[in-house]
């Protein structure tokens, strides 16, 4: 089956920087954006650290009544869609609306808005019986993850397939997953996808408090984040958007379009398990990876990088060590992989769209982003993790994968326009 959609659109709201470019910068440049949590007053908590957007809504100019309606997490989403439909040049109209769909990934929803709401109408969790009077009109928006994607339709004129995609951490992977099926089934001619999440919030912190999921390296926030390494304590908790213009790839190079990469291949696994526990041998991971291969029609040895989860968990990062080894084989030890996680934090089911968007500039520039804090790696994490700087080198085909709460088990193959099997 060939699975060919072009990626001609990149929106990106993640930590660090305004926009696509000030994300690439700062992966390139190997630079943290993990800091004390500022949003709230984290003292209470275990943990106390995260990578926060630099976003201020009114300067991206939404409107009094958007910023009363939307939650933190909507604006993100609907703020990188509007910049990928901008740089794909699809913006100026002459698309009929039935012919755009929009799928939107995310693991959370409105968290912010309705801890928001709930500590209004609760007075702060003081009082048991509430008055919904005191709260927003648009509350049950918040309610209901079906907003995020209505808000991204409203904001790109999309009238065909709107749906949202929540699977966890694998949100975003998913969710581009679903949009190329939909493209690939004749639903539309230009898909608007990707994924948002703002979890920094007292709630989100206290729950993965509970598990130690989250690092307590509160005292050096910048190198908190550590993935692959021997010292690591947990993931540092992130938030971001990242959307992406889709169609397919014949299309894209009739009306002359720049295509940045093509999505060649996707599959996804439950290990249908447990819901936070990971088998050691990766088995579900190297399956997904192996079905995503076989359907891009590509090798274990075409491939010339491997974006992580890499989320600096010990389970984790020695279950995705040991998947990658079980599908790639001996390759597994001379292809790149790196984890941006080590950067930007993790986004839960934002930061699979966010990966691919690294991973699709990495194949635009032939730049592989290193993994952070990377200063003396785990005995069990034996592979080439691209420590602390960028590595330039070239770069045709990118396996991206996600792992997520409840089992699932993402990965997609993308290349560069018109790469073949070597």
């Amino acid at each position: 089956m060939d699975y060919c959609v072009a990626i001609t659109g990149i929106g990106v709201r993640a930590p660090g920087g305004i926009g696509t470019n000030a994300f690439w910068e700062l992966l390139t440049s190997g630079r943290t954006a993990t800091r004390t949590i500022s949003f709230f007053d984290p003292s209470p908590f275990r943990s106390r650290v995260a990578a926060e957007c630099d976003f201020d809504a009114r300067a991206e100019g939404f409107t009094p009544k958007e910023l009363r309606r939307m939650d933190r997490a909507a604006q993100l989403g609907v703020a990188a869609a509007r910049e990928a439909l901008a740089d794909s040049g699809l913006g100026g109209g002459g698309l009929d609306p039935a012919d755009v769909s929009v799928t939107v990934g995310s693991a959370v929803g409105c968290t912010m808005g309705l801890e928001q709401e709930y500590s209004t109408v609760s007075d702060g969790g003081r009082q048991w019986l509430v008055d919904h009077t005191y709260a927003v009109p648009h509350l049950y928006g918040h309610f209901v993850p079906s907003s995020l994607a209505a808000e991204v339709a409203w904001a790109v004129a999309a009238e065909g397939p709107v749906s949202v995609v929540s699977t966890g951490c694998t949100s975003g992977l998913d969710a581009i997953g679903h949009a190329c099926g939909l493209l690939r089934e004749g639903a539309g001619k230009v898909a608007v996808a990707g994924a948002t999440d703002a979890p920094i919030s007292p709630i989100t912190v206290a729950c993965f408090d509970a598990i130690k999921a989250t690092t307590a390296r509160n005292d050096d926030p910048e190198h908190a984040s550590r993935p692959f390494d021997r010292s690591r304590d947990g993931f540092v908790l992130g938030e971001g958007s990242a959307f992406f213009v889709l169609e397919p790839l014949e299309d894209a190079r009739r009306r002359g379009a720049h295509v940045y990469a093509t999505i060649r291949g996707f599959a996804s696994r439950s290990n249908a398990y447990h819901m936070t526990g990971l088998r050691p041998d990766g088995r579900e991971m190297a399956e997904a990876i192996t079905a995503a291969l076989g359907q891009a029609r590509l090798r274990p040895d075409d491939i010339d990088y491997v974006n992580a989860h890499g989320s600096g968990t010990r389970q984790n990062d020695r279950h995705e060590t040991a998947a990658v080894k079980r599908s790639l084989g001996a390759h597994a030890f001379d292809v790149p992989v790196s984890s941006i996680k080590s950067m930007i934090g993790h986004s839960l089911g934002a930061i699979g769209a966010i990966e691919i968007a690294a991973c699709a500039l990495a194949i635009e520039h032939d730049v592989i982003p290193p993994t952070a804090n990377l200063e003396e790696p785990d005995p069990d994490c034996d592979l080439d993790y691209v420590p602390k700087t960028a590595r330039e080198q070239r770069t045709d085909a990118v396996l991206t994968v996600g792992s997520g709460f409840g089992g699932f088990q993402s990965a997609m193959v993308l290349a560069a326009p018109g790469a073949a099997a070597r």
